[in-house]
């Protein structure tokens, strides 16, 4: 029966009848469903491209922008109040930006940009030089991230972690400073009220009533 089925079949391919429906109706047809399909995966291919070349341009500008603010910050003390201002938006507009890229370790990298431009502000009061090496640091530490974010993700979390380090011991030894100031400034109050005490009960003369003789 299915031997038969595909005689049939195969007959009225050959026949004229047949022959007609594959060439005017088959073959175009499948023309244009390979069409669309080779079509798809251009226009897909197309838009991938687009997507990853709007990305790298998101990318480069969010971090050409940080760095710009990294300069400006390098010579913080020199600025003026109104350049001051912007600087700050700039930077913090950049951070966001950073941010909302779609890349491993964003809000990292943004973590570890903010820390280097505040420590970038503080040095450029004394020590230019450091500011001008931390500025270097923030720019290739960036454009690694760029390139390699997974790479660059794990030595900003270790740089981070590092200041966060510091920084505790830094607060801890503060904190026992001002304590000890704290004592200090009792003990010498305590003292000075005692001395004081002392010194009035020294001065104070003892009152003598005098009564006149009768006789």
């Amino acid at each position: 029966m299915m031997l038969q089925w595909w005689n049939d079949l195969v007959k009225w391919f050959n026949s004229d009848q047949g022959s007609a429906f594959v060439t005017g109706a088959l073959v175009p047809f499948l023309a244009i469903v390979v069409g669309g399909i080779i079509v798809g995966m251009i226009a897909r291919s197309s838009l991938r491209r687009l997507i990853s070349q709007q990305d790298r341009q998101a990318k480069a500008a969010a971090v050409a922008a940080l760095i710009s603010s990294g300069r400006r910050a390098a010579a913080w003390s020199t600025l003026s109040a109104n350049e001051k201002e912007h600087v700050d938006y700039q930077a913090s507009e950049a951070e966001v930006r950073v941010r909302l890229l779609p890349l491993k370790g964003a809000n990292v990298a943004a973590d570890w940009a903010a820390h280097k431009l505040a420590t970038m502000k503080k040095n450029s009061i004394n020590y230019s030089f450091q500011a001008e090496q931390d500025l270097a640091e923030l720019q290739e530490g960036l454009i690694d991230w760029q390139a390699r974010p997974a790479r660059a993700k794990k030595l900003f979390a270790q740089d981070l972690a590092s200041w966060k380090y510091e920084t505790g011991e830094a607060e801890d030894e503060l904190v026992v400073k001002q304590q000890e100031w704290a004592s200090r400034q009792a003990a010498e109050e305590s003292a000075h009220s005692s001395s004081a005490a002392t010194t009035v009960g020294a001065h104070t003369a003892p009152t003598v009533v005098v009564t006149p003789d009768r006789k």
